[in-house]
Parts: structure tokens; C-alpha cells; sequence
């Protein structure tokens, strides 16, 4: 059986209320070659420098290539069997065969190319990318790295450390391991930053 090649380090950064021009920098100042877009709905009426066709000309202009997998690996799906109570689950999306498609699709780019997955959140640790997307790519894939938003990498371990303090659970505990603790931290945050589908309003009697 054949050895799979080695994948090149993958990153994960959020457009924020950057300048376009400034996203790019920092996309350059990494050597990334290749922008995944993991936005369910790629536009903003804010930031219309980041919807989809403007960011897609600017990266071309850049020597970038642009991807997008919104609907493989974005956080408001379309398959109703990922939602209940009207409330997008990550446990269900991470059964989806298109979001296991999407994953795919991403080992394989990150045999050729230096690629960073792309959201709105400047923090990753607010964001499905790191939450849903890096959860199931972590033990798959080469090294993770966030860009955050002033240029610094934070790996991927930094960011579960954060995590855990985050969810008030302590790696000292003597009765959990690490990826118990990570598991139930993980399902936590994912809860919190869940896609929720609005609910109509109450009629007024």
C-alpha cells in the first residue's frame, strides 16, 4: 500500500475588517498559494471588498488561487438532516458526506499547494474553521497554523490550549485525558457558535 505524500503546513485565517489589500499581505507574508473559501454565503454587505467575485479578481491579480467550499465545509448547511431545533449541530455536519468531501479535498490541495482556509472571524477560536473544520482535520493533515489578525501564527495546539481555559476545563484534571477534556471543550464551543435558524416572530393576540 502506498505511503499518502506529505502535505504542506495548512492555514486558517479571517478576513475581519481588513482592506483587501491587506488580507492579501498577509496571505503573501506566509507564502500562502491557494485561499479556501469556507464561508457558507460568500458575501458581506460590509465588507464587499470580500465577496466572493472581488475577492476572487484581487487574489488572481494577486497570484493566488481561490477555492471555494462553502458548501462542503460551511457551518450553515443545506441538508436539513444537520439541523435540529433549528439549530445547525456540529456532530451532525461532521457526518455529512459533502463536509467529509470537503475535507478531502483540502488533504489532497495541501500535497501541492500552501493553503489557508478562509471565514469571517478574525478569531479562530470564535470561528467554524478551527471549531468544526480544524476538529476533524487535525489528526489528518500536516501542522495547522491560524493567521491572526496582525500577523502572527498561532499553531493549532496554542489554540486548544486557549480552548480549554476557555471552557474552564483544566489539563491537570487526574481523571480525563487531554483529547477527553479537548472533546468536551470542542463540543462546547460549538454549541456557542452554532448557526441558528431565526425563528418566527410570535403572533401578538
Amino acid at each position: 500500500m502506498a505511503l499518502p505524500l506529505p502535505q504542506r503546513t495548512l492555514f486558517t485565517i479571517g478576513h475581519s475588517d481588513h482592506a483587501a489589500g491587506v488580507l492579501i499581505g498577509l496571505l503573501r507574508l506566509h507564502g500562502i498559494e491557494a485561499l479556501t473559501d469556507v464561508r457558507s454565503s460568500p458575501y458581506s454587505r460590509r465588507y464587499p471588498q470580500f465577496n466572493r467575485e472581488a475577492l476572487a479578481a484581487d487574489l488572481e491579480r494577486a497570484g493566488i488561487r481561490y477555492v471555494f467550499l462553502g458548501a462542503e465545509l460551511g457551518a450553515r448547511r443545506s441538508e436539513p438532516e444537520c439541523y435540529a431545533e433549528g439549530k445547525a449541530r456540529y456532530s451532525l455536519i461532521a457526518r455529512s458526506p459533502l463536509f467529509a468531501q470537503g475535507l478531502e479535498r483540502v488533504r489532497q490541495g495541501a500535497v501541492n499547494y500552501s493553503i489557508a482556509l478562509m471565514c469571517a472571524e478574525k478569531d479562530p477560536l470564535t470561528c467554524h474553521r478551527a471549531i468544526l473544520v480544524c476538529r476533524h482535520l487535525r489528526d489528518s493533515i500536516a501542522p495547522i497554523q491560524h493567521i491572526r489578525e496582525d500577523g502572527r501564527l498561532e499553531s493549532h495546539e496554542e489554540l486548544e490550549a486557549r480552548l480549554l481555559t476557555l471552557a474552564g476545563l483544566s489539563e491537570a484534571d487526574l481523571f480525563r485525558s487531554r483529547d477527553e477534556l479537548l472533546e468536551e471543550a470542542y463540543n462546547w464551543q460549538g454549541d456557542r457558535i452554532a448557526y441558528e435558524e431565526a425563528r418566527p416572530a410570535e403572533a401578538v393576540p
